[in-house]
This record gives structure tokens, C-alpha cells and sequence, in this order.
């Protein structure tokens, strides 16, 4: 009979890596070294195409890639670990998506070195938008609030997460009621999710 010792000697691990369920990096100084299958899926492209890019390639804008990475320091330096819901933009036009297309992404990752996290860190990309593209054009700050209300964040919360002051969150929610039609905030986070 075998052992759980025995089992674990018999993962490979790499297979792993390459058939997990959610897309999957590998990186060092925010650049992709490493990716799987679901990822590639998810954007678009292929392995050749990502590996040696920079994150910047998955992002709407390069702005929005330096905001957040900025935002992720203090966090990952504290934990170790970070997470959020962001829009990212897909890359390719390969396993039926659309070049340029932006959907909604849950991220969350580790540092390997938490004195130095952006130095090496694994992360995990998972679609919440099911392949739909986001329908309403977005700036970056209501992406950014948009992201903080699928949380479940207050607009207080939102505020002190982002720099703002909470009624510059309530009007950048205020917006993202109208462009997307919704009548309540749970309706919005309903509407985010589906694109």
C-alpha cells in the first residue's frame, strides 16, 4: 500500500503546473518566465509568445501595470501574498478570443521574497467573465473602484485602498451604476462579473 510519502514522490510536478485548472506564472522582476496552458488559453497566445514579456503586455494600459504593481509592494512585502479582481487585456486572437478584448481577472500570487517581492513570485490567473469582454468602456480609476466593489469593499474602505477620498468613490460608483445599468450595488457586481 502506498504512503502519502510514496504519492507525493510520484507527482510530476511540472504536469502540474501545466494542467492546473487556472492559468499559471511563473515570475522575476514582473516579467512572465514561465506560464501554463490555461493561461495561454485565458489570453489568447501561446508560451513563446509570453515568456520573456513583461506583465505590462497583460494589462489595459501601462499605467494601470505600474499602479497596481506599486499598490501590490506594501502588500506583498507585509504578507507575502496579494489578490484583486483587475480588468486585463487579452493578447492574442488564438482558442477563440479576441485580440485586445478586456474581461475581468481574479489574480492573487506569492513572493517568493517577501524583502524584495516583485524579485520572484508565483501567480494564479482565474476569468470571471466566462469569455465575455467587458461592454462598458471604463477609465483605469473606475476599473480600479470597480475591482474594490466586487470585493465587497465600502466606498470608505475603497478610498483609504486607492488614495482617494471616499465621495470621489461614490462618484466613480455613481458612473459605473450608470454605464451599467444597475439599480443596486449587488447588480453591478452581478453585471462586472458577466462583462
Amino acid at each position: 500500500m502506498d504512503t502519502p510519502d510514496t504519492l507525493l514522490h510520484e507527482i510530476d510536478y511540472r504536469l502540474a503546473f501545466e494542467q492546473a485548472p487556472v492559468g499559471m506564472v511563473l515570475s522575476r522582476h514582473r516579467i512572465i518566465i514561465d506560464c501554463n496552458a490555461r493561461l495561454c488559453e485565458m489570453f489568447g497566445t501561446t508560451p513563446d509568445e509570453l515568456i520573456g514579456e513583461s506583465f505590462r503586455v497583460l494589462y489595459p494600459s501601462v499605467a494601470e501595470f505600474e499602479r497596481i504593481g506599486k499598490r501590490m509592494e506594501p502588500i506583498l512585502n507585509a504578507s507575502g501574498r496579494y489578490a484583486d479582481n483587475r480588468m486585463m487585456r487579452r493578447v492574442g486572437s488564438l482558442h477563440g478570443v479576441f485580440a485586445g478584448e478586456t474581461f475581468w481577472c481574479h489574480v492573487s500570487g506569492q513572493a517568493l521574497n517577501r524583502a524584495a517581492p516583485h524579485e520572484a513570485g508565483i501567480w494564479a490567473f482565474e476569468d470571471l467573465g466566462s469569455r465575455r469582454s467587458a461592454k462598458a468602456e471604463l477609465t483605469p480609476r473606475e476599473r480600479e473602484v470597480a475591482a474594490q466593489v466586487m470585493q465587497g469593499s465600502t466606498s470608505k474602505e475603497i478610498g483609504k485602498a486607492l488614495g482617494i477620498s471616499h465621495r470621489t468613490v461614490e462618484i466613480h460608483r455613481a458612473r459605473l451604476m450608470r454605464k451599467y445599468a444597475a439599480a443596486t450595488t449587488a447588480e453591478l457586481v452581478q453585471k462586472l462579473i458577466a462583462g
